[in-house]
């Protein structure tokens, strides 16, 4: 039985794998999507299973981080340099893409050591950073039409340095881990479901269901910073 979470880990692991070879032999981006999904479906379960079967162990920290550094870094890495690369055939910038995965291990190796981060984060969370970049890459075609690629890509790499930057910030960023359900101490996560259901809402029923996933998190980032000021 306390083999269980880590098992649950290695699903998660193997999902990001999955996502790498979707993006870059396949250039199936939404594909890489619902792998990292299901990663973040894992990731979340394996923490579920710990608590429910009281089986904490140093082994299962060190290999939960290992795999988010996967599922979560180098996975959204693999889609947003297989997207630029598709533009720039020959040449070395795309490359830029896997700091995603630098900054992720840099981030994780930050979180293990913290012992500030038990009911906040400072600093963007990692599975936030990949989903936001699976979710996104996949939807710029509906934006595309309105810009010029040079646009594009250039918002593409800026977006890219500041979440790096974002992941290993002393920015406050607020959980949803919640100790009870009272409004007055869970405002922001309630609020940020809210927000969420209202987005999906929206862009589901405009047909970007995608777009809306990378929403919510620029709007988990802006409530963030609202928060600790």
């Amino acid at each position: 039985m306390k083999n269980i979470p880590n098992l649950i880990t290695c699903l998660n692991l193997l999902a990001g794998s999955f996502a790498c070879v979707m993006a870059l032999k396949f250039d199936n981006y939404t594909g890489a999507f619902i792998f990292i999904v299901l990663a973040a479906v894992f990731d979340f379960m394996d923490g579920f299973a710990s608590r429910l079967l009281h089986a904490y162990s140093k082994m299962g920290a060190e290999l939960d981080s290992l795999a988010d550094v996967v599922s979560f870094g180098l996975a959204p890495g693999c889609i947003v340099y297989s997207y630029l690369a598709s533009y720039a055939s020959g040449n070395s910038w795309p490359l830029l893409a896997f700091l995603l995965p630098v900054f992720s291990a840099l981030r994780l190796a930050k979180f293990n050591i913290d012992t500030r981060q038990t009911t906040s984060f400072l600093g963007l969370p990692v599975p936030a950073s990949g989903l936001f970049w699976a979710s996104f890459i996949p939807s710029i075609h509906w934006i595309a039409g309105s810009f010029s690629i040079y646009v594009i890509i250039t918002g593409i790499i800026v977006l890219l340095i500041v979440f790096c930057l974002l992941m290993v910030s002393e920015i406050p960023m607020f959980s949803l881990k919640f100790k009870n359900l009272k409004w007055e101490d869970n405002q922001w996560p309630f609020s940020l479901i809210l927000i969420a259901v209202l987005t999906f809402a929206i862009f589901f029923s405009l047909g970007m269901l995608l777009l809306g996933v990378s929403t919510t998190i620029l709007i988990y980032i802006i409530m963030s910073l609202i928060k600790s000021k």
